[in-house]
């Protein structure tokens, strides 16, 4: 009964109404500048007590050089607050950047389902209850020299040029950073205006808690709302994620599957006869393995053959930006997924 009222709850968008896809013209702008502190005594009844609030939304890069720039957004630190609340209880927000939208209601609505609360997408007085466990939102942290072993500078944007390298790490230690703690290379960098980043400095970064754990059984790949669920045997849901699930062009699948593999940190065959073509490469190339490799440090294959699951080297795009099929994640949401999850798991798109 519980699962049969979720999925017929989860299908309706008509939520996301009001949830504008660019920078509000009358923005709320953030009572406070951006700091561990304000992120910790942000008061987030206060800041959300209206369920028709104005979104503060990430600016997108100029389509082009000639373009007019956006107007200029500051991450809010209740936001920021309230995201890292929501994935510690594992309702992802996906990256943590103090910006509001589409991805923070759908995670607001996954805590509240998990909880066997009703799914309105509000952050009301039972939300607060939920996830305001007394802990903070954001702690110190001293940087170690391991932190900086997978970071292997730039990657090169073609795939030729990415096959003959060993490893696609970080770009940066800020990057490798970001991603350990699930935020936003600008919002790190804006917790922390003056650190240069190296082994020994101690660095403000979100408190995202343990990975989830569980024996998967059943994930649903939510096209319509752009969401991943994954439930246990029971049909109790465990996670949700913010997900890209296709697009127009190269749609996901419709129907069930199961999972075939599930791989960390894998190689990446690029096929141009099979998938797609990529710039001016017409031979088929094997990219090396790495967080910042096509399909990220996650590959969870399907039964349908070229299909998966799996990580991204651009957190922050997921779910503003299209894919080639396939479902596509956070690293990290990939790889809490990846943990859970074994061969026969069904996978269902809906």
């Amino acid at each position: 009964m519980r699962r049969l009222f979720l999925v017929s709850f989860f299908a309706a968008p008509s939520l996301f109404a009001g949830i504008t896809s660019s920078v509000a013209q009358d923005q709320v702008v953030p009572t406070q500048p951006m700091s561990a502190a304000a992120v910790n005594e942000a008061d987030l009844g206060a800041r959300f007590a209206d369920p028709q609030r104005v979104y503060i939304v990430a600016p997108e890069g100029p389509t082009s050089d000639d373009a007019a720039p956006e107007v200029a957004a500051t991450p809010d630190p209740a936001v920021a607050r309230l995201q890292i609340l929501l994935d510690q209880q594992g309702a992802s927000p996906g990256v943590i950047d103090g910006f509001d939208g589409e991805n923070l209601r759908k995670a607001v609505m996954g805590a509240q389902a998990m909880a066997g609360m009703p799914v309105t997408g509000i952050v009301d007085d039972a939300l607060l209850a939920l996830v305001e466990t007394g802990q903070p939102a954001i702690d110190s942290y001293v940087i170690a020299a391991t932190d900086l072993e997978d970071v292997t500078g730039p990657t090169p944007d073609d795939y030729a040029e990415k096959a003959v390298l060993g490893f696609l790490g970080y770009g940066s230690v800020q990057e490798a950073l970001a991603e350990r703690f699930h935020m936003d290379v600008d919002l790190l960098t804006a917790l922390n205006p003056n650190a240069v980043f190296e082994p020994g400095e101690s660095i403000s970064v979100a408190v995202t808690g343990p990975d989830r754990t569980g024996e998967v059984q059943r994930i649903e790949a939510d096209k319509a709302l752009r969401q991943v669920r994954a439930y246990d045997a029971q049909g109790t849901l465990l996670v949700t994620y913010p997900a890209t699930i296709g697009s127009e062009g190269t749609p996901s699948p419709s129907g069930s599957y199961v999972v075939e593999v599930v791989a960390s940190m894998p190689n990446y065959t690029y096929n141009p006869d099979i998938n797609f073509q990529q710039g001016e490469n017409t031979e088929v190339l094997t990219i090396p393995p790495g967080p910042n490799g096509p399909v990220g440090s996650m590959w969870i294959a399907l039964s349908k053959p070229t299909y998966g699951i799996h990580g991204t080297p651009e957190p922050s795009k997921i779910d503003k930006t299209s894919s080639y099929g396939c479902v596509r994640l956070t690293n990290w949401d990939a790889q809490e997924l990846g943990s859970m999850v074994s061969q026969g798991v069904v996978v269902d798109f809906l």
